[in-house]
């Protein structure tokens, strides 16, 4: 899902940044944009923000728990559980949040980490030195932890790249011409002895939105998957587990379209917010593309499923969305979920959704995790050393609009790149 539709991004009421604003909106002419997400120089850029519009780092006050009501479907408290975490932050805040989380949740046993790669360029995707050093070190200190970590499969992952770029671009990967960045992420996470990472590669490929997507090629799409995870599991003393995530429903393209096979992927898993307007649960559990069918399709495959990004949006405080998708979880045990938790989907940092917030904490407080799956090990004709051709990469430039390189100063005060557009000039007419 698009982080845009999300949330706003934060108010900066420095005057200094204003001037910035005014300043380099005039200096780059007709068509000035600024890309989303702002961050200091020396950070990468956050590809999923962790404070709403109102700001979060202080947890909502307490909840006194409720308990649940009884009953099939209800969301009734249990002592264990799928293991379970949320998304609190993409770097060494969201670390340090998952034992807030869990003091908020009465000592609840959080068991998984879940984080985001940067999608901006090659060098973040590949892991950049220092961004994933702490996850690997929360993941090291108990052995049943598990690190989920979003990978995306092509760089200017949120520019809005054309359809006809985005083909491009998955028949370059396809043909072999990124494999060294993904060796090179492989590598690392062996060497800072995360080696089981959960990857969550091209997430959400059935929407529109990421430059990951699978609608513009299938076939590309899924030979390029294949061919990721392939170099992937050559790297000596991996044990990764690639886990397959549409977003619900049908969106842009079925996602059955866009399976790459059982040799590849692990987990099935699936995001699921609650959208849109004046859908009911049981009509999410029933749509095409539903909650049913993505757990009948995994079950026709021999996979797990997974739920690494969840939560409340379009129907607001939605206490019964909250108690009937954790009573789904609990009755189809996933391999593990992970609540998005930011405003607007989330119950913890976010205080506009105190109903729903009542309801995970009185379900998750005190829940400790059940034993984890031994994680299978790949196949042989999974980690073999995958023939790369010597590919003429070509340069696809973005479509929309040239990126203006202002420094990082500039840009972490703009919320990101300038961006001059090429078709300003035809805009409403």
């Amino acid at each position: 899902m698009t982080p845009q539709q999300r949330r706003s991004r934060p108010w900066r009421p420095a005057v200094v940044a204003a001037t910035v604003v005014v300043t380099a909106a005039l200096a780059a002419g007709p068509g000035f944009a600024a890309g989303p997400g702002a961050v200091r120089a020396a950070d990468p850029p956050a590809p999923r923000p962790a404070t709403a519009s109102t700001p979060a780092a202080t947890p909502s006050p307490a909840v006194t728990p409720t308990p649940s009501p009884t009953g099939p479907g209800t969301g009734t408290p249990a002592k264990s559980g799928p293991p379970f975490g949320a998304y609190l932050d993409y770097g060494a805040r969201g670390v340090a949040r998952i034992a807030e989380l869990s003091q908020w949740l009465g000592g609840a046993d959080l068991r998984v980490g879940h984080t985001y790669l940067p999608g901006d360029r090659w060098t973040n995707i590949e892991g950049a030195h220092g961004f994933l050093d702490v996850w690997a070190d929360w993941r090291a200190e108990k052995d049943d932890r598990m690190l989920v970590l979003n990978v995306p499969m092509l760089e200017r992952n949120e520019a809005g790249v054309s359809d006809s770029g985005v083909r491009t671009l998955l028949r370059q990967g396809a043909a072999g011409a990124f494999d060294h960045h993904f060796k090179t992420l492989a590598r690392r996470l062996v060497e800072l002895k995360a080696p089981d990472t959960v990857i969550v590669l091209g997430w959400e490929m059935n929407g529109i939105t990421y430059t990951s997507r699978c609608g513009p090629d299938p076939e590309a799409w899924k030979k390029y998957w294949n061919r990721i995870v392939t170099t992937m599991r050559s790297v000596p003393g991996q044990k990764f587990r690639f886990d397959f995530a549409p977003t619900r429903g049908r969106d842009a393209i079925p996602w059955t379209q866009c399976y790459p096979g059982d040799d590849t992927v692990d987990i099935l898993g699936m995001d699921s917010y609650d959208q849109p307007s004046g859908l009911t649960f049981d009509q999410q559990v029933k749509e095409p593309y539903g909650l049913q069918e993505h757990v009948d399709f995994a079950a026709s495959h021999g996979k797990p499923i997974s739920y690494p990004e969840w939560g409340l949006f379009r129907n607001g405080d939605n206490a019964e969305y909250m108690r009937r998708m954790l009573a789904w979880m609990d009755e189809h045990r996933p391999l593990y979920n992970t609540l998005t938790d930011y405003c607007p989907h989330g119950v913890w940092q976010c205080r506009q959704n105190p109903k729903a917030s009542e309801v995970y904490r009185s379900v998750l407080s005190g829940r400790t995790a059940e034993p984890a799956p031994a994680t299978p090990e790949p196949s042989k004709s999974a980690t073999a050393e995958p023939t790369r051709p010597a590919p003429s990469p070509v340069e696809v430039r973005p479509t929309e609009c040239a990126p203006v390189e202002l420094g990082g100063w500039v840009e972490h005060w703009l919320g990101g790149k300038l961006c001059l557009r090429f078709d300003w000039w035809s805009r409403d007419r």
